[in-house]
């Protein structure tokens, strides 16, 4: 997974992260919507975050890693 440094974190939009309110769980390319998926899988199971959240993590990954996929083809 490529190094997503600071400044590049901060220049992304509201609309590349899971929680856009929070700018949690960036999701700028495919490995960070898989990473993204397996944090959010951890932080449940941990009682870190509710069901409902991982799923809109999941939600917003699914759709960045699908949309990746169709590209590539």
């Amino acid at each position: 997974m490529a190094k997503l440094s600071t400044k590049k974190r901060n220049a992304l939009p509201k609309s590349d992260f899971a929680l856009s309110g929070e700018r949690k769980y960036p999701m700028p390319d495919r490995a960070h919507a898989a990473n993204a998926k397996a944090r959010a899988s951890e932080m449940a199971n941990e009682g870190r975050i509710s069901k409902q959240t991982e799923k809109k993590i999941d939600t917003k990954a699914n759709k960045v890693l699908h949309k990746e996929r169709t590209k590539k083809k």
